[in-house]
């Protein structure tokens, strides 16, 4: 059985995985790092399942590829991970670095809230909550 560490030390490592797979357009590798039935609920819009999540990424993408000048790179810390059996409820702070027209900016910055759930032995994310409270317009997004 894992520790309590190693369990959390998973949790991290999914969520990282996640910030990788966004940040290189893979979004069907990201949305299989949430469960079955997943919910991702994004200042961009909310999908339900890992083709509508997918699908919400390229979305979110489509008419902006990712080149060395508009590539980002999701920045996550300050994790707080409690465990519950086969649950876990995960609170962390996150920032997108990219360039600007002037050489390097934080374009926006937020909190993740995540539910985690273990199925099969890997930790999957149920529901990540993305709060954008810093960001130079915090209107709503639109997508294209």
């Amino acid at each position: 059985m894992p520790s309590m560490e190693e369990e959390k030390s998973a949790i991290r490592e999914v969520l990282s995985e996640y910030c990788f797979h966004l940040d290189s357009g893979r979004f069907d590798d990201m949305a299989r790092l949430f469960a079955a039935d997943g919910t991702w609920a994004t200042a961009y819009g909310k999908a339900t399942g890992r083709e509508a999540i997918a699908a919400l990424g390229r979305k979110m993408r489509a008419g902006r590829p990712i080149t060395p000048a508009t590539r980002s790179v999701h920045l996550v810390t300050n994790f707080v991970i409690k465990l519950d059996g086969n649950r876990a409820h995960v609170l962390s702070n996150w920032m997108v670095a990219q360039n600007g027209p002037n050489g390097p900016i934080v374009s926006a910055a937020g909190g993740y809230e995540d539910d985690m759930v273990k199925q099969g032995g890997a930790w999957l994310i149920q529901t990540r909550t993305i709060d954008r409270f810093i960001a130079a317009d915090l209107s709503p997004p639109r997508l294209a």
